[in-house]
């Protein structure tokens, strides 16, 4: 008689189902129990928490802190971490692999991998564009997000296609007899490498990140995340090669999955976690600290402050110049900008004159030129409630801490 004809009339017993296997593999199987319920309301919980995180962050964009950290790929990070626990329920056998659980290659391949893949390749992105900003003093905006999305995408679904087509007694195979998913070791092996390859590009990108500017904190931000990284990358590794049916032991495959939910919310916390939290108990002092960082760091070097369209990409792109250099350079805020600081006083009631302005739109056109103006043609440097310095010897404006002052007729006071 054959295994599968003997389970089938003995299977429908959770318990004996388990004695069953465990003569069969010689290892000790655990039922689904409470414990897995429990782990999976856990993840449920834990990620809601963080969507939620998500979703002040968005309502709050145009706090500056936020903004500055690129909450499109953010957003999309958790999104995969989401999908990557959700492919670990049924590929840790947390639950009954029955019904649509018992399609293995779907949950192992194209959602756990899957995204797991691109949970990492986000992270690569994220610190591809900080490189590509502080490094090489270029945006990432446009046509560099969608090609940069392209790749995530292309490369990661290439890996899964590949998966699929081939033989599923060399990657992955449903036994629906045993309500069991059988990974083979190969399989296990190669998933693996590219995983530690993924995490490799991201070690090489922090280390180009470890000189920039004090104001973003990137660096050590970035070492934190990259250290939660491996230690999640090291569980799996040991538990993958060192236990090849933990999905069917209760210690082990609990462990996995809450270290992957763990791994995947800790990571975005580190993103966005301290900004949030200042905006909700130190709004206007956190920002206005954080701007004087920033006017800070660039007593020395000329800063060029751009967003991306939207504020989706708005990362602070700061040009290092000698300070010869001084003259030609300006803040250039996009017309949709609009930064809030400590009302700490102001000077006078000064309005630029849009002619008195150089065809740049942001430089005086002589040291003692008119700045005033009944206008609303403002510069677009001007084109927010900043407060900035008036402008002395032509050289570039900067910060000044305090609110504009409305006037009578309606223009504010910068």
């Amino acid at each position: 008689m054959a295994p599968s004809d003997l389970l089938k009339r003995v299977v429908l017993e959770p318990d004996v189902r388990a004695e069953y296997l465990s003569t069969l593999l010689n290892v000790k199987v655990d039922p689904v129990s409470t414990g897995d319920t429990i782990v999976i309301i856990i993840g449920a919980a834990v990620f809601g928490i963080t969507a939620l995180m998500i979703v002040f962050a968005w309502i709050n964009i145009r706090y500056r802190p936020i903004r500055a950290k690129n909450m499109t790929w953010t957003t999309l990070m958790h999104i995969s971490g989401i999908l990557w626990f959700l492919g670990d329920i049924p590929s840790n056998g947390h639950v009954r692999l029955n019904g649509v659980w018992i399609i293995c290659k779907l949950w192992v391949v194209w959602f756990r991998v899957l995204f797991c893949y691109i949970f990492a390749s986000m992270h690569i992105v994220r610190f591809f564009a900080l490189d590509r900003v502080f490094n090489q003093n270029k945006p990432f905006r446009g046509i560099t997000n969608i090609i940069a999305l392209v790749v995530v995408v292309v490369f990661n679904v290439l890996f899964c296609v590949i998966s699929q087509v081939v033989s599923d007694e060399i990657t992955v195979a449903s036994l629906k007899d045993l309500e069991l998913c059988n990974v083979t070791q190969h399989y296990r092996i190669a998933a693996l490498v590219l995983q530690w390859v993924l995490w490799a590009g991201v070690a090489v990108l922090i280390f180009r990140l470890r000189n920039i500017q004090s104001s973003f904190n990137e660096f050590r931000e970035s070492l934190a995340l990259f250290i939660m990284a491996i230690i999640v990358l090291i569980e799996t590794t040991v538990t993958n090669m060192a236990f090849l049916y933990y999905p069917l032991m209760l210690r082990h495959r609990l462990e996995k999955t809450l270290m992957d939910i763990i791994g995947a919310n800790v990571m975005v916390w580190l993103i966005i976690g301290q900004p949030v939290y200042m905006c909700i108990f130190h709004r206007r002092r956190y920002e206005t600290q954080w701007l004087e960082k920033l006017t800070r760091d660039g007593r020395k070097a000329a800063y060029d402050v751009s967003s991306g369209q939207g504020g989706t990409t708005a990362y602070v792109k700061m040009g290092e110049r000698d300070a010869s250099m001084l003259q030609n350079s300006h803040i250039n805020f996009g017309s949709s900008d609009a930064i809030h600081t400590l009302n700490l006083g102001h000077g006078t009631n000064d309005y630029f004159d849009v002619a008195a302005m150089n065809p740049d739109g942001n430089t005086l056109t002589s040291p003692d030129a008119a700045a005033y103006s009944e206008s609303n043609g403002i510069p677009l440097a001007l084109r927010s409630n900043l407060q900035i310095r008036r402008p002395v010897l032509n050289t570039p404006t900067m910060f000044n801490v305090g609110y504009s002052d409305m006037n009578p007729d309606g223009r504010r006071v910068i």
